[in-house]
């Protein structure tokens, strides 16, 4: 089995960090989303006031191994114990609707569906639709 370590992330992880971001949209079909670059991730991180919080977690899987080790619940129990500690009574993921491996993972876990259980939908403001509001 996969030797997992979840630590709290650091300065330096940026470029890693920022290399999986580009990962996950791949998988995602989204590449052309990401707009974030390796300084924004440290300032919005790490700067004096930083905006998120974020977890590494450090794999050495065995070679040859599948998924299906735990791992992705591993990481969400972190997060939960991490946003527990932060005082949160709540943290949210977001899935697109193909993936149905994660969202069956999430609702394994104890996650409700809001876009089935409360009709949730999210949005996003961004680019001319955000100039156009600001007025700028």
């Amino acid at each position: 089995m996969a030797s997992v370590l979840i630590r709290e992330a650091k300065e330096g992880d940026c470029g890693n960090i920022l290399r999986l971001i580009r990962e996950l949209a791949e998988y995602e079909k989204l590449s052309d989303q990401v707009k974030i670059s390796e300084e924004a991730l440290r300032a919005d991180g790490f700067g004096e006031n930083p905006f998120y919080h974020c977890l590494v977690a450090e794999i050495l899987p065995v070679p040859g191994e599948p998924q299906g080790q735990g791992i992705g619940s591993k990481i969400i129990k972190k997060v939960a114990e991490v946003a527990l500690d932060k005082g949160c009574s709540q943290f949210r993921l977001a899935v697109l609707d193909w993936n149905k491996g994660a969202m069956d993972l999430y609702k394994a876990l104890g996650a409700q569906d809001l876009t089935e259980a409360e009709g949730w939908h999210c949005f996003r403001f961004e680019g001319e639709a955000m100039r156009e509001l600001a007025g700028k």
